[in-house]
């Protein structure tokens, strides 16, 4: 499976922008998409995910309410609609990817993913 992110940029605090995921390669072998971060100086955070074969969606609490991840099978894209928009939310933004039958746990520990794509930045002015 690969995975290609897309959708960064510049925008002021309180704008939008919508990062997308797309896989490919052998996308059956998808569990679960998620979107992770990383500022300058910090460890990588957990953002948000999804399951590839249902909707079942997580959120980190620091955007829950401004975030949105979707997903379209169809196209075999994961997007992250990012509103409200914070100088805090200024990092390099990841997906990634668990593969079927790996083991489990919890969405937000990077550990789990075991694809990745390349970053893509996202930076918020104040």
């Amino acid at each position: 499976v690969q995975l290609q992110a897309s959708g960064g940029g510049l925008v002021q605090a309180g704008g939008s922008l919508r990062l997308s995921c797309a896989a490919s390669g052998r996308t059956s072998n998808i569990y679960s998409v998620g979107w992770f971060r990383q500022a300058a100086g910090k460890e990588r955070e957990f953002v948000s995910s999804i399951r590839w074969g249902w909707d079942r969606t997580y959120y980190a609490d620091s955007v829950k309410g401004r975030f949105t991840i979707s997903k379209d099978n169809a196209k075999n894209t994961v997007d992250l609609q990012m509103n409200s928009l914070e100088p805090e939310d200024t990092a390099v933004y990841y997906c990634a990817a668990i593969r079927r039958f790996s083991p489990l746990g919890d969405d937000s520990s990077p550990d789990l993913y075991q694809y990745w794509g390349q970053g893509t930045q996202v930076t918020v002015s104040s």
